[in-house]
């Protein structure tokens, strides 16, 4: 008596008749269960940071250097909001408020926002719906560093999780040699503090919502990051359109 033989499936999709099973014992077939488990690792890789991997970049817009309004008057506008709205904000007003906030802009090197000692100790990171990006200041691009979504991680407010963008103020504490580790924390948080005042500059010349904020836990979100030994979060800022 015939019977049909059960059809299994190799890596490459291959159907293998169990009948010739025996005469391709070299073919590697996958059961559900093996399915399941690969799916479920490939999952797990999103929230691996991308520094273990080839470092996935994003190219921006050039930054509008001649926008915006005078200076007088996106002080008399600046200011803290904390509704926002969870549209996203567009390439463009993304590359500027990067830009505004620790973009290169003399042919030294040098940044818009001054820093201690003449020593670049500070990474901004874009946290956002697709992931966790390190701005590149001299590419003016942004590089993946992590695949997950952890807005809601930035801080203790509500409007964080929703906001389309939450910068990240990260220091490196290891370039700080001249001083005590005690004392690397406040010389970092101040160099955070002029890029932020530079983003509330720029949002105040350009009709968007921002707040600088403190009201975070910094080691939980430096775990969250995968940040390297000696790197530590200072402050986060929240960027976005105003709520309604």
């Amino acid at each position: 008596m015939n019977k049909n033989p059960m059809t299994l499936w190799t890596f490459d999709d291959t159907p293998v008749s169990t009948g010739n099973r025996i005469r391709n014992e070299g073919a590697r077939t996958m059961t559900r269960r093996q399915m399941n488990t690969t799916l479920l690792a490939g999952a797990a890789l999103a929230a691996v940071p991308m520094a273990a991997f080839a470092q996935e970049a994003r190219a921006l817009p050039e930054p509008r250097k001649n926008a915006g309004k005078p200076l007088m008057q996106a002080l008399k506008l600046r200011r803290s909001m904390r509704e926002f709205s969870p549209r996203p904000l567009p390439q463009e007003v993304l590359s500027d408020v990067l830009w505004a906030a620790y973009g290169v802009n003399r042919p030294t090197g040098d940044r818009t926002a001054t820093y201690w000692h003449h020593l670049l100790v500070i990474d901004v990171y874009a946290a956002m719906a697709d992931g966790v990006w390190l701005y590149d200041p001299k590419q003016h691009a942004l590089r993946l560093h992590l695949g997950a979504d952890i807005r809601a991680q930035t801080g203790r407010q509500d409007f964080v999780a929703k906001a389309p963008l939450n910068l990240i103020y990260v220091a490196h504490g290891e370039r700080m040699t001249d001083i005590s580790p005690e004392e690397r924390r406040l010389y970092a948080s101040v160099d955070a503090a002029f890029a932020g005042q530079n983003v509330y500059l720029f949002c105040a010349s350009e009709g968007l919502a921002t707040v600088f904020r403190g009201a975070l836990d910094q080691e939980e979100l430096g775990r969250a990051m995968n940040l390297g030994d000696g790197q530590f979060v200072t402050f986060a800022q929240t960027v976005g359109f105003p709520h309604g």
